[in-house]
């Protein structure tokens, strides 16, 4: 599936099990040498002249080629816990798919906890299906030897399609198993030109869209409320983008930087006297709204979503322990959902260094934490829209911090309503949606009522991915920003301010069914970041207007309960 394709409902949420069609340790080179996980820091190099953080090397950790950091001199990532078991996590009786030479690697020493975890795993589940069993011992085995070329290769596929029966296939798949030798050589040119190309976010390809369009500041100009559209003569068509522009930093950020700095306190450590979690000075409580409506600077990025997080869902270290206790365990745990999570791990984020190479550190990664989170809610399980999410978290925090982001924001933001069966949360979200269209965009209303456009045809992948892939990624992160500060009326707000934008398209004589849903299943480039989220905020500030969402939504439900859904949407 494309980038920029609609995603309905039936496409999103796929059965537990599928046999869709078939589709490395390098980059840690250009980091520090490692130390104790009570001393990893941070490390900082030139991309371009800009500095860029690169976090430390760790076994099942953040990937080692990200190029996104927490703050270089405060902040530290949690260390995780190496997964004792996974070379043991294969078939019985069948070898596998490409074993490394006994001559290339040590066996890995055996702590009483592994060798109590190795009976548990060295066989398939109770009724775990056989392919499935395969995936997961797959990304197991190469838990503990990498692959080559990470970052920079392609890889080898060994799950949609596994390794052919010829020699040659044989000989490829086995060579791309990593032997630890790479860490010890030097950069090839090739490789320095390539990490040169690479932007702030990680992304040394800018992802192509079929319809880019430029989302215009004029009229953001005007703040929400009651409008009829004068519109009706012709209208100039939406301005079309050519391509993405680049990723650069405000001109502000090195201020923004020292503020945050200063208004950010470490709230807990762990014994290498890293900082775990943070809290808010007092002093500057006031001020965190506004600072994170002008955008978090991507240095305290990891920092700020975590306290943000904690904030809105009133949880702390003890519990982020106890996911983390969680996650581990659920590593080595049979999952329904496997098959397909592996299909949609490669076409989960294109262009980034993290998961560019099969079965890389990120692609590891991303399996993992979604692997853990399909077993977590029986209701929810997995659907396609947790990837772009997942691995959006994993640019900020290691694996496991991403698992307990991706349960708060499961629990406290409302994202299991939008993720269970039926999307009960998308379709409360776009009852809300429409009743604030209806109330100050009637002309815009009518216009969808006359030319047959449910607002699900093209705001679902809105809802479902959190906005991924529609707008630009640093576009994507300040909205994130005000997600987890506000909670989920903002999305409702941002699919409000596009069709707010658009309203004199929408209610041109020369619409159409075909013009309009074309031009909201665009990918979205504002003209100007700041104008966009001072809507969004003075939006967000209307008190009455908050008033009223939160009335609407209780309607919604009560429309649900006597059956009268139905017929309530578009």
């Amino acid at each position: 599936m494309s980038d920029d394709e609609p995603l309905s409902p039936a496409s999103i949420y796929p059965s537990p099990v599928s046999d869709h069609e078939p589709l490395g340790d390098r980059s840690s080179r250009v980091v520090s040498k490692s130390r104790p996980n009570s001393q990893l820091r941070n490390s900082t190099v030139l991309l371009n002249g800009e500095p860029v953080i690169i976090p430390p090397t760790r076994t099942s950790s953040r990937p080692p080629s990200a190029a996104i950091g927490e703050p270089s001199t405060a902040l530290s990532p949690q260390p995780s816990t190496p997964r004792p078991t996974s070379q043991f996590l294969l078939a019985p009786n069948t070898p596998p798919a490409t074993p490394p030479k006994p001559n290339r690697a040590k066996p890995l020493p055996r702590s009483p906890e592994s060798s109590r975890s190795i009976a548990r795993s060295v066989a398939p589940s109770e009724g775990e299906d056989i392919d499935s069993f395969h995936v997961r011992s797959t990304y197991a085995q190469l838990d503990m030897t990498g692959v080559k070329g990470d970052g920079y290769e392609e890889g080898v596929e060994r799950t949609r399609a596994r390794v052919g029966g010829s020699r040659m296939s044989e000989l490829r798949a086995e060579q791309a198993i990593g032997d630890g030798t790479e860490k010890a050589q030097e950069l090839t040119p090739q490789e320095i030109e390539l990490l040169s190309s690479v932007d702030r976010y990680g992304f040394f390809v800018i992802p192509s869209h079929d319809r880019l369009i430029r989302l215009p500041t004029s009229p953001l100009l005007k703040p929400l409320a009651h409008t009829t559209s004068t519109s009706g003569s012709c209208v100039p068509e939406a301005t079309p983008v050519s391509s993405i522009p680049p990723a650069s930093p405000s001109s502000k950020e090195l201020s923004r930087i020292a503020k945050w700095s200063r208004m950010l306190l470490p709230a807990t450590r762990d014994i290498g006297s890293n900082v775990e979690t943070w809290t808010v000075k007092p002093s500057k409580e006031r001020k965190l709204r506004e600072r994170t409506y002008k955008g978090i600077p991507d240095r305290w990025r990891s920092a700020g979503w975590g306290m943000l997080m904690a904030k809105f869902s009133r949880t702390g270290k003890k519990e982020m322990d106890k996911w983390g206790a969680e996650y581990r365990e659920a590593l080595d745990k049979a999952s329904s959902y496997d098959i397909q999570i592996d299909l949609d791990v490669p076409r989960t984020i294109s262009g980034h260094i993290m998961f560019r190479t099969r079965y890389g550190s990120g692609q590891r990664s991303l399996f993992h934490v979604l692997h853990c989170f399909s077993l977590r809610c029986p209701d929810c399980g997995y659907c396609q829209g947790m990837g772009p999410i997942a691995a959006t978290l994993l640019c900020y925090f290691d694996p496991e911090r991403a698992y307990a982001s991706l349960i708060r924001l499961h629990d406290a933001y409302s994202m299991h309503d939008i993720f269970q069966p039926g999307f009960p949360g998308l379709l409360e979200a776009i009852y809300v949606q429409e009743r604030i269209m209806e109330q100050m965009m009637p002309g815009v209303f009518g216009a969808f009522k006359k030319h047959m456009i449910s607002t699900t045809s093209y705001a679902t992948k809105w809802y479902i991915t959190l906005f991924a892939n529609s707008v630009p990624f640093q576009m994507q992160l300040r909205l994130w920003d005000v997600f987890l500060l506000e909670g989920h009326d903002v999305f409702v707000i941002i699919a409000v301010a596009i069709v707010w934008v658009y309203r004199d398209h929408i209610t041109s004589n020369q619409a159409s069914f075909e013009t309009v849903l074309s031009l909201l299943s665009s990918f979205f480039v504002p003209e100007d970041e700041d104008s966009l989220l001072f809507w969004i905020e003075k939006a967000l500030a209307d008190k009455k207007l908050r008033t009223s969402m939160t009335q609407w939504r209780q309607d919604w439900k009560q429309l649900v309960a006597t059956g009268q859904d139905g017929k309530a949407l578009l």
